[in-house]
């Protein structure tokens, strides 16, 4: 029974390791951040105008895995996410070769024997996540429809953390006024808050 219990609680962190550079599995459910690759990101973003989420993620970010199990999973997150952004889960570290604004970003410090473990840190990453001189796991970068670099958030958010970083970008808000403002008079839509 306790190994049961250890394994249900185990599980999602498994999963988010194993299957989060790509497209969410059916069964999940229709809460969960339906996650596209970066190109049709990018492609879809030009169409509908809606602006890009990408979350920086390693394999080995113990904050990365509860970021995606307690807020990526989240029901109201995940719906608003899903209706107003193109999401794009990056491994930060992976192996993966990149076209953003008509530039090829291709991780030559990767090494395949790492996999799952720290590994060469991708240029891509380097080029739209760095804060403050460096760069930390998970970090949720936003762009702007037009490929424009809005800007990385570092650090753990919760539903409630995220909100209104979501709704400051999504209403286009960060072309007017600081954060710090639109946090002083912003109302949550979160039901049951």
């Amino acid at each position: 029974m306790r190994c049961l219990l250890l394994l249900s609680t185990l599980l999602p962190l498994l999963v988010h390791a194993q299957d989060h550079g790509g497209a969410v599995p059916a069964d999940h459910g229709a809460a969960l951040v339906k996650w596209v690759p970066i190109g049709e990101a990018q492609k879809a973003a030009l169409a509908d105008g809606k602006p890009l989420m990408v979350d920086m993620w390693t394999p080995w970010c113990g904050w990365c895995k509860k970021m995606d199990a307690a807020t990526f999973r989240d029901e109201q997150t995940a719906q608003y996410i899903n209706a107003n952004f193109h999401p794009v889960s990056f491994n930060a570290e992976g192996p993966d070769t990149v076209y953003f604004n008509d530039q090829k970003y291709l991780n030559t410090a990767y090494d395949p024997k790492l996999k799952g473990g720290r590994n060469g840190t991708h240029p891509w990453t380097q080029a739209v996540a760095a804060a403050n001189g460096g760069i930390g796991y998970p970090t949720i970068v936003y762009i702007a429809a037009d490929g424009t670099l809005i800007g990385p958030d570092p650090g753990f958010k919760s539903p409630e953390d995220l909100e209104p970083v979501l709704r400051y970008v999504r209403e286009g808000a960060y072309k007017t006024m600081s954060f710090a403002d639109f946090r002083a008079t912003f109302k949550s839509a979160r039901k049951g808050n």
